[in-house]
Parts: C-alpha cells; structure tokens; sequence
C-alpha cells in the first residue's frame, strides 16, 4: 500500500464510520450499474450491423410497394354471366418484412379485372412530404437482390385495377391519385419502375355492350406513374371521388335509374355523403331532375371535370359505377355483391322525396271505414299512348277505384308523391313504368303490351323488377284490334300478321314500328276482368 492510499483511508476513516462507508461503497456500486446501463441503451442503434440497403419510402407516394408476395390463387368465375369476374384473390405485404414506423398503417386494395387484389399500405399519421422509415425495433435487413427478386414477382403477378363485369367497367385507385378532365386522365402515382401494362381505359356508364349508348360517352384513361413523372396538385381533397357519366341515354327515365341511378346508390351509398362526385359528359336537365338524389348521396357540390385543366388530388377514385352482375337484369341490386338492397334503395328515395307511405294503405280503416283504392293511369305524350284514357278511367271508377290521369315528366319530386299516394299504377310498357320504383309496398303493377313481340322485354324490364320491389303484378296483352298499326298497315301486313318476322331485322327496325309507331285502344270489355283482379288483391290488404 503506498502513502497516498494511506492517506486517503485516513481520511475516509476520520470523515465516515465502517458502516457509513459500507453504504458509500454499495451506493457507488449501483450507480456504476446505471451508468453503464444508460451507456448501451443510448449507443445501442449505433453498434448494430448497419443494412445493406437503406429504403426509404415517402408518405405522399399514393401506391406504396414495400413488399408483395402472392398469397392464394385467383379462384374460379361464379357463373358463366361473370366470365370476366370471380372470386377476389390478395396480393398483401406482410408486415413481419418491412414495418413503418407508425402505428396508423392501413391496407388499401386496387381490384383487377383478373380477380386479384393489389393491397398497398398507406401511412396516415405523419405530415405530407416527411420521409417513412424503417422501425427501428426490427432486426430486419433488406438486400438488393431481394429488391429485385420482389420486383419481379410484382411485373409477373400485379394485374390492372380495373375490374368488368357484364354491364359495366370499375376502375378503383387509393393512394396518391391525380385526375386531370381535360385530358381525361387519372395518374396513380406507384413508387417503383414496372415496364407491364400500366394503361387502361374505362368509359364510366353502366350499360356496356351496348354500342349506341357507350358512344355518347366519354373514354378515360388510367395510368400508373412514378412520383416524379406526375403534375403538381392544385386542389386536394380530404375525402373520396367517383367518376361517372352523364352520356348514355340519360334523360330516358327507365335508363335514367337501370344505368344511373341505381348503381351510383350502390356504388356511394357506403361513404353516407363523404364523397366527391366527378361528372363526366355533362347534362344539366339531368341534374336538376335528379337533385334530390345527388344532394343525399354527396355533401359535396359536384364538379363538372371535362373542362378542368387544374390537377384535383385524392387519396382514393373510383372510376365508373357498380351494377348487377347478370347482363339481362335491369332495376335491381345484387345482393351477393352489395351491401344494399332494393328495399334498401326504395327507403332511401322515400327520405330522398318526403314519401309518406311505405306500404299500401288498407282498404278498411281501424273504424270499419272504407275508402276507394287509388289508381294510377299512366298517359303517355307520344308513342304506345292510350287513345281511351278516359274511357279506362271510367270502367275503373265503376269497379270502386278512385282515378288519376297523369304523364311523367322532369319533376321528379312531385311526380314521385302522387305515385306514392297510389295503390294501383297502369300503363303500356314504357320508360314511365320505371315510377314503380316510389309505389308503396304491396302495390299493385299493371303492364300492357302492345303487339310486336314484348315478353321478353316485358318480364325483363318490369315484371322482374317489380318482385325484388315486394309490388304485385299484372299483365294484359292487347289484341290486334286495340293496336292502332292494325288500322295504319292492315291486317294481312307482315307488321300485324307476323312481328316476329319484323323483330329477326333487327332492334332498329322493331323500334321503329312497334315502339314509336305504335299507339293502344284498350278494348274495356277484355280488359275488366284484369281491371277487377287489381281490385281484389288491394282488397287484401290487412287492416
């Protein structure tokens, strides 16, 4: 022991006694401890084994590829009508690969017209322009060679975001998506080169394969492009957007809600008015006939895109609406493919319209009083119009009906109360028939078919329709002597004689004469009994 360290015991001796410099000793022991426990805890980061590759992902890149892998196979097509539809098959990341630092990741899908689903992780917690990083927490490296291989297991697996189904084209993007409406252009930006098929083209109605409506329709274009080759944002939107059009035949009432109407219900019934509606193909007269419905479907005033040159900016598009998948079913919902249903679509236009009945009134009232049962005649302007209107509407009111006469026409609104105060509704088969769609439930449908071969275009249009709408339905098909082509061709005419004949010239020329030709004097005698049985099933209604 040297001098100094004699000292120094001297010293501790003098100042502490043995058991105060016992607790001194131990005291430094265990800061010691703390010390060097902070040391590695804070040097930690530093000491591991830096990657090979350092990736960075920013937040604004709209489809964001960390890593995908194929997880199941594309399952077989449900029916023969979805030849070009199945079953969903996913594309995910797994997160025990790659993780972003926060905890706010969500997966968002781009859906395929091959069924596969292309999921993208999108983080929503960190500010605009800031870069993601890798969590620190796990101990995973990423090599360059895994770059590639993932590379192209994408080139070889991602499919387009497109899906087609019967009657329609659905594009959906999430992510970083710029819509630009003068050149008909929606870019979502991906974050990786891919030399496949990054192109695709959707005119956004409902009614594909029919040549004569698709060409009054505007084409789009889809495209996936890296960050640096997208325009800059001038207007960002914090919710989503569906693109559709106003081309088509709108304005046609029956086509109206089967192309329109109905499926972008379907299609933006889910976001309960969070969504921004892009009109492409312009029709004011439609919009204003259909303001209500736009109103409750959208809490955003629509923008007109076609003659937009400014780049508008959203987290998610859906180009294009959803509709049935069977390509001979008009007005109505697939409830195998939606959330909704028609009586679903019914309620929302009675909140839509104020419509105060919901089913038909009972014919007896809670006193033992009885009224008169309400029907609808519907006339017509132009073509398949009645020549006797009043003379129906006076064989009715002698059965107990009480008779209203009235045609169709832009105000939907109040068009919509008077049908709804109704428990009959007649007419030939047309476009206003497509108002059954405000009659009360258990109402009562009377088609009428003029000559030339209808069935099919009756059960189609009407009578399958009205089953999923819980309205009862009627059918009287004229003879020849009621039509008026008897009188204008003859009796011995190929027109009168054999339709059928006419109908093999194809749709143009069927429509020509039997749908615009064509006028109806029902012969009231013939037609009683159908006018009785309507009254009997309103009868029924329970009290």
């Amino acid at each position: 022991m040297t001098e100094k360290d004699l000292l120094y015991d001297t010293i501790l001796a003098r100042s502490f006694s043995k058991n105060e410099q016992k607790r001194l000793g131990y005291g430094a022991f265990v800061a010691s401890l703390l010390f060097v426990f902070t040391l590695c805890t804070v040097f930690k980061p530093y000491l591991s084994p830096l990657p090979t590759v350092e990736l960075q992902l920013p937040v604004n890149a709209g489809l964001r590829m960390l890593r995908i892998t194929e997880t199941q196979k594309p399952q077989a097509s449900r029916s023969s009508s979805n030849a070009t539809y199945g079953d969903s098959a996913n594309l995910t990341i797994p997160t025990d690969q790659i993780n972003i630092t926060s905890n706010a990741t969500t997966p968002h899908k781009l859906i395929s017209s091959e069924n596969h689903e292309l999921s993208v992780f999108k983080n929503t917690s960190l500010p605009k322009n800031h870069l993601d990083s890798f969590n620190s927490t796990t101990n995973t490296t990423i090599s360059k060679e895994q770059v590639v291989t993932e590379g192209n297991k994408l080139e070889k697996t991602m499919k387009p975001i497109c899906k087609k189904l019967a009657r329609t084209k659905i594009c959906e993007i999430n992510g970083d998506v710029r819509v630009h409406g003068k050149s008909a252009t929606i870019h979502a930006a991906i974050t990786f080169a891919f030399s496949g098929n990054s192109t695709w083209h959707i005119k956004p109605y409902a009614r594909k394969g029919d040549v004569a409506a698709m060409e009054r329709v505007r084409e789009w274009t889809v495209k996936l492009e890296q960050n640096a080759n997208l325009s800059r944002c001038v207007r960002n939107h914090s919710v989503p957007a569906i693109l559709f059009s106003l081309g088509g035949y709108s304005m046609n009432n029956f086509h109206d809600f089967t192309d329109i109407v109905i499926p972008l219900y379907t299609t933006a019934r889910r976001f309960n008015g969070g969504v921004q509606f892009l009109v492409t193909n312009k029709n004011q007269p439609w919009l204003n006939k259909f303001k209500e419905i736009l109103k409750n479907l959208s809490n955003y005033e629509l923008i007109y895109i076609d003659e937009e040159d400014e780049t508008h900016c959203f987290s998610s598009v859906t180009a294009g609406l959803n509709r049935h998948r069977e390509y001979y079913k008009e007005l109505t919902i697939d409830p195998s493919d939606s959330e909704y249903s028609m009586s679903d679509f019914r309620k929302f236009l009675r909140d839509s319209y104020s419509l105060r009945n919901a089913a038909a009134r009972p014919v007896t009232t809670r006193r033992n009083q009885r009224r008169r049962p309400r029907m609808l005649i519907l006339a017509r302007g132009r073509s398949r119009a009645f020549t006797n209107a009043g003379a129906i509407a006076r064989a009715a009111k002698q059965i107990g009906f009480k008779v209203v006469v009235a045609e169709a026409n832009a105000d939907v609104a109040s068009f919509a109360q008077t049908v709804n105060s109704c428990d009959v509704m007649l007419g030939v088969h047309g476009a206003g028939l497509t108002n059954m769609v405000f009659l009360p439930e258990n109402a009562v449908v009377v088609q009428i078919l003029p000559i030339g071969g209808f069935e099919w275009l009756a059960k189609t249009d009407f009578e399958e329709p009205s089953k999923g709408m819980n309205l009862r339905y009627l059918e009287y098909k004229i003879a020849a002597e009621e039509s008026t082509l008897l009188r204008r061709y003859g009796r011995d005419h190929e027109v009168v004689r054999d339709p059928s004949a006419v109908g093999k010239r194809g749709w143009e020329m069927f429509q020509s004469v039997y749908l615009v030709q064509q006028n109806v004097s029902v012969d009231i005698n013939r037609f009683r009994p159908v006018l009785v049985k309507a009254f009997e099933l309103v009868q029924m209604q329970s009290v």
